[in-house]
């Protein structure tokens, strides 16, 4: 995960310039990362393109997000907590297929990745590791 995360060829930015950025844009970028991240750990055993497919959007579709999200609050600090209130609050209008409570819950989780991603790539690495053991416990309960 380390080569995935790196960027050593990026200029670090302040929290102050990292907070000058919007949820939206922060959403954005923890989107990405995301689904990268679970594309990288759904490539093994190796599978057909279709079922790698359904594997990755059954982990990363917005009613997925917002579960994994409820599930990853507890674990959090009080300042990223904070970046996830104001990502649930700046997301805009959902998509017609999503109830406003799971985007606002799944835009937090992209925003604080985004955010972990410019201003603490350990803490990224940590929480994404989190990530993947709380699906499967959200899994396991959803049957």
């Amino acid at each position: 995960m380390n080569d995935l995360l790196s960027d050593s060829t990026s200029e670090k930015l302040s929290l102050a310039e990292i907070r000058r950025l919007s949820p939206t844009a922060l959403a954005y970028l923890g989107d990405a990362i995301y689904e990268l991240h679970v594309r990288r750990q759904h490539l093994f055993p190796p599978e057909r393109l279709e079922r790698y497919h359904q594997q990755v959007v059954g982990r990363v579709r917005g009613s997925a997000q917002a579960k994994l999200l409820l599930a990853l609050l507890p674990y959090l600090n009080p300042e990223e907590q904070e970046v996830v209130r104001w990502g649930r609050n700046g997301c805009g209008r959902p998509p017609r297929h999503l109830p406003l409570a799971d985007y606002q819950n799944a835009s937090g989780l992209e925003t604080i990745l985004g955010y972990l991603y410019l201003a603490n790539l350990e803490r990224l690495k940590q929480i994404l590791a989190l990530t993947d053991v709380l699906a499967k416990t959200v899994a396991e309960i959803e049957g």
